[in-house]
């Protein structure tokens, strides 16, 4: 597929290990301080709408778990209905899994997986003080999800599965776990061109979204190799100016746009 396909081909990529360690360290440091992602409620909130949620969710009672750290609306992409069963990738301190249970109202559930224990801790607080009933937070790697076969209705995820140094393995998951018919609505960033090469095997440019990514053809590969079908991967190409932000030395929209990923497991 190409040198930029694929992470693990490239030798001066970072090594699994160092990832995860890079990716635990940075998102653990923004659940105990928010000013290390965002500065100030005004910057998420703004973050927020550049990523396509309305005022309503990006000023809402979900609104103190925005940290800021989203490409896009995988709620709207999942277009969430009533009573409905729902998993986030990497959910953080769990915005989207508040939004999405709202949708899904008190005869659905949520389930948001997050590997940084601060990040699980912050939204399990927030669930407990703002009585979401139906939502739950577990620890856990998206590529070894803890999460029953067949049980969820939509996987949702927002700018993750491009931090995991295995990403066939985050599909297969995926797939495993929705039922025959559910489907998957993710927004992530995908490759335009190549990542510069001094950013590849940088530690906090993995972290921060910016050297991990897919092209969307490699996606598209990926996908069907776990079993999906019906795959549509869709740029959006107002999110420039949110991406030129991510880094102080490159503007990474040269080489990263940000994408809607929705695919489904065949019935």
């Amino acid at each position: 597929m190409g040198s930029i396909d694929d992470r693990r081909e490239r030798p001066d990529s970072l090594d699994a290990d160092r990832q995860r360690r890079a990716v635990r360290e940075r998102y653990a440091a923004i659940a105990d301080d928010t000013d290390a992602c965002c500065g100030t409620d005004e910057a998420a909130v703004e973050r927020a709408r550049q990523a396509g949620y309305d005022d309503a969710d990006a000023t809402g009672d979900a609104s103190d778990a925005n940290l800021g750290l989203g490409c896009g609306n995988p709620d709207a992409i999942a277009a969430l209905s009533s009573g409905e069963t729902v998993l986030d990738l990497g959910s953080g301190a769990g915005f989207d899994c508040f939004l999405a249970a709202d949708r899904v109202g008190p005869a659905g559930r949520v389930v948001g997986v997050d590997m940084t224990p601060e990040m699980v801790e912050r939204a399990r607080e927030k669930a407990a003080s703002d009585d979401y009933e139906n939502v739950e937070f577990r620890l856990g790697e998206i590529e070894h999800l803890p999460v029953a076969d067949a049980t969820i209705d939509a996987v949702i995820s927002n700018c993750v599965i491009n931090l995991s140094p295995d990403k066939p393995r985050v599909f297969a998951e995926a797939y495993r776990a929705l039922r025959p018919g559910g489907r998957l609505a993710v927004s992530d960033v995908v490759l335009t061109a190549d990542v510069p090469p001094e950013l590849r095997a940088d530690p906090d440019a993995v972290a921060a979204c910016v050297a991990g990514a897919s092209t969307i053809d490699r996606l598209r590969a990926l996908l069907a190799d776990a079993g999906f079908a019906d795959v549509e991967i869709t740029p959006v190409d107002d999110g420039a100016e949110m991406l030129s932000e991510w880094a102080a030395d490159h503007d990474p929209s040269d080489f990263l746009v940000s994408a809607s990923i929705a695919a489904r497991k065949p019935a």
